[in-house]
């Protein structure tokens, strides 16, 4: 008998899960240093943003990849389950592969482990960015093939011979994984050669248009061309951004900038590589004032920075709801919401322009 599953639905997913997916935010600040960076320049600032991060063991007694990767990847249908990166299946997130349940899901490094030869270690190893559930038998079709466009196409079957929607190449040793994930997959691959540039200890990984063989553990991994046009072709979705957020506020407090920032791919490896990147997306700028708000996630004390004139501030709940309205000026900036809890809309308005922003209480 086939395993039962249901496939991951986008649509389904928006309708279930608005609520918990609103609540992304990239925080204030997070990536100001990168600003107006360009090139090498670039790509070290944001190393530096997102390295040190908290690490957690393969597999332990105390939190470990096992138990991240139920939070992350949970299937919003079936809160039990996981979804399978290269499948969409959804299956018992307590269904773990282990010597005495081969037929569990096991954890797969998008970025092969071979490629760079660093195991399941601390580090790239088991950094949760990069990992994702999958079933035994599409991993090993996978193995640490780079990722391309297939020219002379194999169907990849999962464990119980359903076709997966992922493909591999007869002649070339490469796979092409399922288009819903052909973005995901990319900037994953993006995180790993930005996270992890041999500054720290851990191997300098980098992408390449070569496709390596088997037994090559170079830690370089492809096809770069290939990825950055599935990112361009296949944007970033609200699962991928609810995934990141879980993966900084709950886990290793860092994030993938190539969910947060999509452009940031073309200044490093496409269109705009010989451009500095300016992050307009943080700070609204307006008539050339800059309004901050922070901090964000909201403790209490919400602070207002940047004004110049006065403004009449509105809070809007999920629903659309006035829960709360005030006004603040460069002198009166600061406003307590200690009384409100979850998602809101900020709204403000000045007699020149108007901005909304997510905020989030704690």
């Amino acid at each position: 008998m086939k395993k039962a599953q249901s496939f991951y639905k986008f649509s389904t997913f928006i309708l279930l899960c608005s609520f918990q997916i609103a609540l992304a935010q990239i925080p204030d600040d997070y990536y100001d240093t990168a600003v107006n960076q360009g090139g090498a320049d670039l790509k070290f600032s944001l190393n530096q943003i997102i390295d040190n991060h908290r690490e957690f063991p393969y597999t332990a007694s105390e939190t470990d990849v096992w138990d991240i990767l139920k939070e992350t990847d949970k299937d919003p249908n079936n809160p039990d389950n996981v979804i399978l990166i290269y499948s969409g299946v959804s299956m018992d997130g307590d269904d773990r592969f282990n010597p005495f349940n081969t037929n569990g899901w096991i954890r797969e490094h998008v970025w092969a482990k071979s490629r760079g030869d660093f195991g399941t270690d601390i580090g790239p190893g088991t950094d949760v960015h990069a990992l994702r559930p999958q079933d035994i038998t599409t991993n090993i079709s996978r193995n640490n093939r780079a990722f391309n466009n297939c020219t002379n196409c194999e169907t990849v079957e999962d464990q119980w011979g359903n076709d997966t929607g992922s493909k591999r190449d007869v002649n070339e040793y490469s796979f092409e994984p399922r288009d819903a994930v052909k973005g995901d997959v990319a900037r994953m691959l993006f995180y790993m050669a930005v996270r992890y540039e041999g500054l720290d200890g851990y191997v300098d990984l980098e992408l390449t248009e070569t496709v390596l063989p088997l037994g090559d553990n170079t830690p370089f991994l492809g096809v770069q061309s290939t990825l950055l046009q599935w990112h361009r072709d296949d944007p970033v979705d609200d699962f991928e951004r609810n995934r990141n957020d879980i993966i900084y506020y709950s886990y290793q407090q860092n994030r993938n900038p190539f969910i947060d920032h999509p452009e940031l791919a073309e200044y490093l490896w496409g269109n705009n590589t010989n451009d500095t990147w300016g992050n307009t997306l943080s700070t609204p700028e307006l008539e050339g004032i800059s309004i901050r708000l922070f901090p964000n996630p909201v403790q209490d004390i919400l602070t207002i920075k940047g004004l110049t004139n006065e403004a009449t501030i509105s809070i809007y709940d999920t629903l659309g709801k006035n829960v709360l309205s005030f006004n603040a000026n460069k002198e009166q900036n600061t406003t307590n919401l200690s009384a409100l809890k979850g998602l809101y809309i900020l709204k403000l308005t000045t007699n020149d322009y108007t901005m909304a922003k997510k905020i989030i209480v704690k």
